[in-house]
């Protein structure tokens, strides 16, 4: 690929915030899609960022692997499943411009969503009762998880983008920092696994773009260990809206290129 080295130096920078995204706030990554599809064409920059995510993922689960709530992910898998057929169906026809305006128009109306609930005190209040990293509640309801999988799963196929979509459906869950991380990290592991051999199959993936990928992991791990630090210095609250804001920022970002 011909990167010129203030492009490189971009991705290296992209690549940090990947790991800081996957161990601090989960959402933050949509600004490291924005520089891929900026420094590469947006089509292709979906499979260089892949294997930096599933990079960071790793990291994630060693980190946060005892935090995680099984039952809502068994729950969300199957609707993910079918979105991401949907995502792979999309992309066969899509162009740039269909991707771009698509997924901003849905991280938008999510979060517009979740403010919207929350602030209501409905569905998705945290229970006090709640232990840091604990589990949201039993009787969630199943129309909720199934939108929000089968979203998450579109976005994340076509563009990457399922971060902030997962982040707002764990935040309506009612989740703390660490069942929050935990949950997304082995979600996102598992997810974006499964999506290689689409992304292969698409020619998104290939030889040219893994010998860039086996540079650009190395950035990686630092920006986790980074955002390891920051998680514990983060309260509950502006942890959430930290969550919220890099959604809406990546919506926007998403929409106005």
């Amino acid at each position: 690929m011909d990167i010129t080295w203030w492009g490189f130096a971009a991705l290296a920078a992209a690549a940090t915030l990947v790991g800081f995204s996957k161990t601090a706030v989960s959402g933050a990554n949509t600004v490291s899609l924005a520089v891929f599809a900026a420094v590469l064409p947006a089509r292709e920059s979906t499979g260089v960022l892949l294997p930096v995510l599933i990079a960071g993922d790793v990291l994630a689960v060693l980190t946060y692997r005892r935090h995680a709530h099984w039952p809502t992910l068994w729950r969300l898998f199957p609707a993910v499943a079918a979105g991401v057929v949907v995502g792979t169906v999309f992309l066969v026809w899509a162009d740039d411009t269909a991707v771009r305006t698509s997924i901003g128009a849905i991280l938008l109306l999510m979060a517009g969503v979740t403010t919207a609930r929350r602030r209501a005190g409905t569905g998705g209040a945290r229970q006090d009762r709640a232990a840091e990293g604990g589990s949201p509640e039993a009787s969630r309801g199943r129309l909720t998880a199934r939108s929000y999988g089968v979203l998450g799963g579109f976005t994340t196929m076509v563009a990457n983008a399922g971060g902030p979509v997962m982040s707002l459906y764990l935040l309506s869950a009612g989740f703390q920092k660490l069942g929050f991380l935990g949950t997304s990290a082995w979600f996102f592991l598992i997810v974006n696994t499964s999506k290689v051999p689409f992304s292969v199959g698409l020619g998104l993936i290939d030889r040219q773009s893994l010998l860039l990928d086996a540079v650009l992991v190395l950035f990686v791990i630092p920006g986790a260990f980074i955002g390891k630090i920051c998680v514990n210095r983060i309260d509950q609250r502006l942890f959430e809206r930290l969550v919220i804001a890099a959604t809406v920022l990546g919506g926007l970002q998403l929409l106005l290129r």
